[in-house]
């Protein structure tokens, strides 16, 4: 399987809402997209502590850091602004040839 096929309708910078998880129900921003092992980091969402060492000449300072994790892509969705609800994608062609993606639910499309 491809897994570029799998990843077309979630973007970096799309609003997603985790379904599954410790975190489900949250909302957050995509701040990436990883194709080969089907994950996305999402703002707020899967919370992971690192421990890490002070690094002068990088100017980190040490100790317990919290960031965001990956997500399984499967589990989160797409969501729509225009119906404030989760959305499954479809995908619309436009009249200049090319593809929008659009809400099942109320039928507006998702692109910025």
């Amino acid at each position: 399987m491809n897994a570029a096929a799998t990843n077309a309708s979630i973007r970096k910078g799309d609003q997603v809402r985790v379904m599954s998880g410790r975190d489900k129900g949250k909302t957050g921003r995509v701040l990436g997209v990883d194709p080969r092992r089907r994950t996305v980091t999402v703002e707020h969402a899967n919370i992971i502590k690192r421990h890490t060492r002070a690094n002068p000449s990088k100017n980190v300072k040490g100790g317990i850091v919290e960031k965001e994790g990956p997500i399984q892509i499967s589990n989160v969705l797409l969501f729509c602004a225009s119906c404030s609800k989760h959305a499954r994608v479809g995908h619309k062609p436009m009249p200049d040839g090319t593809k929008v993606r659009i809400c099942r639910r109320c039928g507006t499309t998702l692109e910025k």
